[in-house]
């Protein structure tokens, strides 16, 4: 159909206006009059001359975008993939499955591009898809309430933090040494801004608990994969009128160990990347905190609830909004200025998918292949310096453990991670991992590597 020329004239008016082209001279003369400069370099005159550079910098040459392509291809082929090595690391981001069903709904332009519901009456799908995220965590720890996600496990474990000190007006903290390395960083620096006193100390040395601490904070399993005794933690705790705050890395431990709000824990801080997340070379993923009914107002982020209109009708709405730049700003137990709201879609799509059958027989799935794996490295002499109390992650030792981790490397199998460089104590240790992604097959080459190289 002919358009109308009224409409070509208008279109070609506001083209005028819709140019997607730099500035020219004679625009860049104009803003410089009316900002009252004689040059662009009158700008950064607050600039010291010996910080300037003035001579060309050593840039290649421009390249058409065919050509910048195939650059940029070739630089990002240098990179390996999951998929193209057997990979038994994890360490806190790992390889699962991610259903086909998690893209294909997470892509579509209603949530790939949608933002926090701020008009909630009108993002009546993403409030609930909001609020079948909070109903899964709740279900999995076994706790009241769940909050919209915060950035990830990271930084939910330091908000937990800062909540249990709001909470109980106590400023002395004591957390696990056995917390991911790169978590406990986190904690320190929020410890340092909130002046909080931070003590970090084995599990065995929690005589010093006492009136003062605000709370306990645990990983369940360990950074080192172990299973903690979360109650006995628990009953020193309460006992001191402290709280139990339990990390949970892999996330799909919850599918399999005891239920958290069983083990008396008052708040769990997730982090979700196992659900539905790939690793994405270590990010982004999506944290979250659940806690107890009468903590909830404590909670950073925003929550959803469920209610019926005047007419009868079910709806979704912001249930509450304890963001800080909304209210009680000096008060707030988080810094959260927007969330993963599209990393916390794709969990609760995989788990939706997935079900509650599902999930179990997944996490049974990774329990039955981290059994076989330590089988196999057991016969070819690796030893177990914290047992094999695990669910898909443990240390083992074997002198010589690094050259053989790099041979290893040279054969397309990433062996774990050499702890060593961290925990100094842990000579000759590696932190290995397997998942439903490690098939019997890949454990078996692995084994045959090993007896071919030791």
């Amino acid at each position: 159909m002919a358009k109308n020329p009224k409409t070509l004239k208008k279109e070609k008016k506001w083209g005028h206006w819709v140019r997607f082209t730099p500035n020219s001279e004679k625009d860049r003369a104009e803003m410089l009059k009316q900002a009252g400069l004689g040059s662009v370099q009158e700008l950064f005159s607050d600039i010291p001359e010996k910080a300037l550079i003035k001579k060309e910098l050593k840039l290649p040459a421009s390249l058409n975008e065919r050509d910048l392509r195939k650059e940029l291809e070739s630089i990002a082929a240098k990179n390996k993939s999951a998929k193209q090595l057997s990979l038994f690391l994890g360490a806190g981001c790992y390889n699962h499955f991610v259903p086909a069903a998690v893209p294909a709904i997470t892509g579509r332009s209603e949530f790939y591009t949608a933002y926090t519901p701020y008009q909630a009456e009108i993002s009546q799908g993403s409030l609930q898809a909001i609020y079948e995220w909070q109903t899964y965590i709740c279900w999995l720890t076994g706790l009241d309430a769940a909050n919209a996600s915060v950035y990830n496990g990271a930084t939910a474990a330091a908000d937990a933090m800062v909540m249990a000190k709001n909470i109980t007006g106590k400023s002395k903290i004591l957390a696990s040494k056995s917390l991911n390395p790169g978590w406990m960083q986190v904690l320190r620096t929020y410890a340092t801004a909130a002046s909080l006193e931070l003590e970090e100390l084995a599990l065995e040395e929690l005589q010093e608990l006492d009136g003062q601490t605000a709370c306990v904070i645990v990983q369940q399993p360990n950074f080192f994969g172990c299973i903690e005794s979360l109650q006995e933690i628990a009953e020193k705790a309460h006992s001191n009128n402290a709280l139990l705050v339990v990390a949970v890395s892999e996330a799909l431990s919850l599918a399999f160990l005891p239920n958290l709000g069983k083990e008396k824990a008052d708040i769990v801080a997730l982090d979700v990347q196992s659900f539905g997340n790939s690793m994405s070379f270590g990010g982004p993923a999506a944290g979250v905190i659940a806690c107890r009914q009468q903590y909830i107002r404590h909670l950073p982020g925003r929550l959803v609830g469920r209610t019926t209109d005047s007419g009868g009708n079910s709806g979704f709405v912001l249930t509450l909004q304890a963001r800080e730049q909304h209210i009680r700003r000096e008060k707030a137990s988080s810094n959260i200025c927007t969330n993963q709201a599209l990393n916390a879609l794709a969990s609760t799509v995989y788990l939706a998918t997935l079900g509650e059958k599902g999930l179990k027989e997944i996490a049974g799935e990774n329990h039955g292949n981290a059994l076989y794996l330590a089988g196999v490295l057991e016969e070819n002499g690796f030893e177990f310096p914290f047992g094999k109390d695990f669910f898909n992650e443990f240390v083992v030792k074997k002198p010589g453990i690094g050259e053989l981790h790099k041979k290893l490397l040279g054969r397309g199998i990433v062996f774990g991670m050499l702890l060593e460089g961290i925990f100094p104590e842990l000579k000759d240790c590696a932190l290995v991992t397997a998942t439903e992604m490690n098939s019997r097959q890949s454990t078996d080459s692995l084994a045959a590597a090993l007896e071919e190289l030791l």
